[in-house]
């Protein structure tokens, strides 16, 4: 049974009559009574009465009719639903994120652009980022992971994000520019309690010969801060941090050996729809970065 079939009929039994139905169908009559023909055959029993020329709706008929308006009322309504929810998907972009300040900036940025645009963000996760990708749960990811050998995803290199080491305005080496990270190897630290930065900075000591000795290990930006004004450690700060920071307490120090740095991207899963939106933002990151390496 197939839906033109019942559309067919819903017609037929409205007018009871062949060539009228045909002509509202724009459809040759003897194709629209084969149609109705199969139809009954496959139900069974015959849906009209017919006497010569005329037909008109029997008792199957009748009770077949309310079926088929009911089912494709439903049928209706399912569309509507679907055409409603696919419009407010393209006004919805899910994101995955690291933990920078400047992310506020690029949503705001970019919803001056689009006021209507509502976000879904999620912070990053190495366990989980790749299979959101899959799934479809997230249009684009903003990510300081190395790309994996065997990604199939879309990465796009954004900006390469320098680390730079952090001291109290009152540290002996706040009035050098550059520091050799073994010049600090006996300085407590005050590090990320875990996550992507905290990964590439243990990298950068293990590269300089030492494991530091960690005072603290604090979740958010602004409490290291706080601990490094008050002279209780040395921290890292990438630069994408220190472009939010006006605070003349601290010093950011170039780390001249090793070369610490990571490596910002922009993932997305080629295979999945992606609403119009989601494909503008996509583009625009792209150029927000481009204007942050200027």
């Amino acid at each position: 049974m197939e839906l033109l079939q019942l559309k067919y009929f819903q017609t037929v039994a409205r007018l009871e009559h062949m060539t009228h139905a045909a002509r509202e169908l724009a459809i040759a009559q003897p194709s629209l009574s084969q149609t109705i023909k199969r139809l009954e055959s496959e139900i069974g029993v015959p849906l009209f009465d017919r006497k010569g020329r005329r037909i008109k709706l029997n008792g199957y008929g009748k009770l077949f009719l309310k079926k088929v308006e009911t089912a494709l009322s439903i049928l209706q309504e399912g569309k509507r639903e679907v055409s409603n929810l696919a419009q407010v998907k393209n006004d919805r972009i899910a994101l995955a994120v690291m933990r920078t300040p400047i992310i506020p900036d690029l949503l705001s940025s970019f919803r001056k652009k689009h006021p209507l645009v509502r976000f879904r963000v999620k912070q990053i996760s190495r366990d989980n980022v790749n299979r959101q990708l899959e799934a479809g749960d997230i249009d684009v990811c903003i990510t300081p992971y190395p790309r994996e050998r065997e990604s199939h995803f879309n990465w796009q290199e954004l900006m390469t994000d320098e680390i730079y080491l952090v001291v109290p305005k009152s540290h002996p080496l706040a009035s050098e520019k550059n520091v050799s990270l073994r010049e600090i190897a006996h300085e407590p630290f005050i590090l990320k309690a875990g996550g992507a930065f905290r990964e590439t900075t243990d990298a950068c000591c293990r590269m300089a010969g030492f494991q530091p000795d960690i005072a603290f290990e604090v979740d958010d930006s602004l409490s290291i801060r706080g601990l490094v004004r008050e002279g209780l450690g040395v921290a890292f700060f990438s630069s994408l941090t220190l472009r939010t920071i006006t605070d003349s307490t601290i010093v950011p120090l170039r780390i001249s050996q090793p070369h610490c740095f990571r490596t910002i991207s922009l993932v997305w899963n080629e295979d999945r729809y992606h609403s119009p939106i989601a494909v503008e933002f996509q583009q625009f990151v792209t150029r927000y970065f481009a204007d942050l390496n200027l």
